[in-house]
């Protein structure tokens, strides 16, 4: 089912194929806007906010790896699709890494694009009243409040992308028990394989660089060896 009226962006220097994914999203319910290039798209942005943004990666001048790099470093948490002509697992991973919360390798069936859309939509976090979790989960200096889906350094916020954020939310709900990379890949949406729990081990090196003193050696999301992840807040 599509979300009620949501708002996707779509960036693609081809003018047909923006003008064919335009009347099929609108088709089926979206509104949309169009952007050329990442120069259109962020002028767009500045006035506009969106439910999502479908990215195409291989755009002349500033490609769409850079550009989603550019929008995280600001603080956008928009989640964001990349359309990708690159079938290599690594460009996949780079996409994933620069902040992306999902890729689609061209060429696609549109009813998968809409899949897809609709999959992201679906895991932005919204409460659960039916679960037990705490509202405020203490990460040392952190505190994360569970039902705003905030992240908090003192008075600073720390900006999660919607799939960092439903990562955290999906922790809360068993704090101090260890979630298999299996039941991430389902909880988030994604089809399963090899290929997705290795884009869900790039989503947790993500997040454990805004939630670690030393991400390398983690204290709060930890690994436990042939069980998964764990969040052991204080």
């Amino acid at each position: 089912m599509t979300a009620p009226e949501a708002h996707l962006l779509i960036v693609d220097d081809d003018e047909r194929i923006r003008t064919l994914l335009r009347k099929y999203l609108v088709r089926n319910g979206f509104l949309v806007t169009a952007a050329r290039d990442a120069e259109h798209a962020r002028r767009i942005l500045g006035g506009l906010e969106f439910d999502l943004i479908v990215l195409d990666v291989m755009m002349p001048g500033e490609d769409g790896l850079a550009f989603t790099g550019s929008l995280r470093e600001t603080g956008l948490t928009t989640p964001i699709l990349l359309l990708t002509a690159r079938s290599d697992t690594d460009d996949r991973i780079s996409g994933l890494e620069a902040g992306a919360d999902d890729y689609l390798a061209k060429p696609f069936e549109p009813k998968e694009l809409l899949l897809r859309i609709n999959a992201i939509l679906r895991r932005m976090p919204k409460a659960d009243s039916k679960e037990v979790i705490p509202k405020i989960l203490n990460l040392g200096p952190l505190r994360y409040d569970v039902e705003r889906g905030e992240l908090w350094r003192g008075e600073d916020i720390i900006r999660l992308t919607g799939t960092e954020n439903q990562l955290m939310r999906i922790f809360a709900t068993t704090p101090g028990e260890a979630v298999t990379r299996g039941y991430l890949v389902d909880k988030l949406g994604r089809d399963t394989g090899q290929a997705q729990e290795r884009a869900v081990d790039v989503q947790i090196t993500r997040l454990r660089r805004k939630i670690e003193e030393d991400p390398k050696r983690p204290r709060y999301l930890q690994t436990v060896r042939g069980a998964g992840y764990m969040l052991a807040p204080d």
